[in-house]
């Protein structure tokens, strides 16, 4: 492998995340061998990886018209190759077009592949000297559209048409197949949002406060210099929709809280930092390796008061007492389709199967947690989709289910220039082409009866 060459290493991660690994994870181990690579080129290799991912649908589209032979039967290698050399033809402006085909051309030989190299160099010219020919569907042909321009599987186009108007459903797509933005949660427990600002803009990052967190920062164009206070824990970068989660919960000093979901462990820090380290937090997560992820991130921050331990809730948690709980906060596994633009690979590994089945999940995780909170008590569901089956229903089954709970109206809880989020049912909706681009996210909040708010 060529070690240093941004364009191989993104082929060799895009090679992973085919075979199965996560984005994200595989990107970050890449770069983390590489600590010598130029910043330019770090920031090719993500630009390269996420968005291949994210536009492939369009990219196929385009490639469609030039292959003589259906994509789907060309060799695995083969057509990462074209989807490489057809992003940067297609999007990136600053890469020269002979080069883009050269490079890709270049990049087959180097991976081992040179005997597609001429069918590259073939479908790449013609994608160079004809893409202004390109029949993309319009925005009125809006199940095309949405499949061909907004990278969307047909199953996720019809979810979306199900639920939207055709407008709304061509906004949401296009957002979709957008860049998200870069946010950072400002750690209180260790400086300020306006210091924050202040070094950031020293550093040459061009950064602005987010809309309606009180903690966050949007870093609308990035310097070469890296960002300043991150080994001193100054901040967590986390989209804006999710840093409100935790205020929804309305946790204080002196509360015990169970965060049910925990890991990464964004939100589980932020409630320490909400708290002041002054509330008891238990934080569970299924999985042992992602534990180790909250306790070093409750380390970085100065979190203290936590207690993160492995716990798959299908089953009763026998390790902690029934209505022992002031707090509440199932972050609940689920299909993700909001944060489509930083899990890209996710929209061509979910399917209509996985929505019914991460349902059933939240039910279950919501039936294990409701024993646990006490009369008064506060039990917040979120969730990071915007699918009818995993919000509406599984709060409305839940209900039905637990008659000693009901769902309080957040704009109760929540600052009025926050109200353009909250439904009127009383729960928190927010979308990436509605909310100055923020992640698009569900939550609800459930009180339980008796005892004193």
């Amino acid at each position: 492998m060529n070690f240093y060459n941004p364009r191989h290493i993104a082929f060799d991660i895009l090679t992973r995340v085919d075979d199965g690994a996560f984005a994200d994870l595989a990107l970050d181990a890449a770069l983390a061998k590489r600590d010598r690579l130029d910043p330019r080129d770090r920031g090719l290799v993500t630009e390269l990886v996420y968005g291949v991912l994210r536009l492939r649908g369009r990219l196929d589209f385009a490639l469609s018209q030039f292959s003589r032979q259906p994509l789907g039967r060309l060799e695995r290698g083969a057509l990462r190759l074209l989807r490489l050399g057809a992003y940067q033809l297609l999007e990136l402006d600053r890469v020269p077009s002979h080069a883009a085909v050269h490079a890709t051309v270049e990049l087959a030989r180097q991976v081992g592949l040179e005997r597609v190299s001429g069918l590259v160099n073939g479908v790449l010219r013609s994608l160079e000297r004809e893409r202004e020919t390109i029949p993309w569907p319009t925005p009125e042909t809006i199940r095309p559209y949405l499949q061909h321009v907004c990278s969307l599987p047909s199953w996720l186009s019809k979810e979306l048409l199900r639920q939207f108007p055709n407008a709304e459903s061509r906004a949401l797509g296009e957002a979709l197949a957008g860049q998200p933005p870069v946010s950072l949660r400002v750690n209180t427990l260790k400086t300020e949002r306006a210091a924050v600002l202040a070094a950031m803009e020293e550093a040459g990052h061009q950064v602005r406060t987010c809309s309606y967190a009180p903690e966050g920062i949007i870093v609308e164009k990035r310097s070469e210099n890296p960002f300043p206070g991150d080994a001193e824990g100054w901040y967590q970068v986390q989209d804006e929709a999710s840093m409100l989660i935790a205020h929804l919960l309305g946790a204080e000093a002196g509360d015990k809280i169970l965060d049910a979901c925990a890991a990464p462990g964004g939100k589980t820090t932020h409630l320490a930092a909400l708290t002041g380290n002054r509330g008891e937090i238990l934080a569970l997560d299924k999985h042992p390796q992602r534990v180790e992820l909250i306790e070093r991130g409750a380390q970085r921050l100065g979190c203290e008061k936590i207690e993160a331990r492995p716990w798959d809730l299908t089953e009763a948690p026998d390790f902690v007492e029934a209505e022992s709980f002031d707090r509440i906060l199932v972050d609940a596994p689920c299909s993700g389709l909001g944060v489509l633009r930083r899990n890209p690979e996710s929209r061509w590994t979910r399917t209509s199967l996985d929505v019914k089945e991460l349902a059933a999940l939240q039910r279950t995780i919501l039936s294990q947690v409701a024993p646990l909170v006490r009369p008064g008590g506060v039990l917040l569901y979120s969730v990071c989709t915007f699918t009818k089956r995993e919000t509406d229903e599984v709060v409305s089954d839940f209900l039905a289910a637990h008659p000693g709970f009901v769902q309080e109206d957040l704009r109760g809880v929540v600052p009025e220039d926050w109200f353009g989020l909250i439904t009127e049912s009383g729960a928190l909706r927010s979308f990436p082409h509605r909310h100055d681009g923020m992640d698009a996210f569900f939550a609800v909040r459930l009180r339980r009866s008796g005892g004193e708010n």
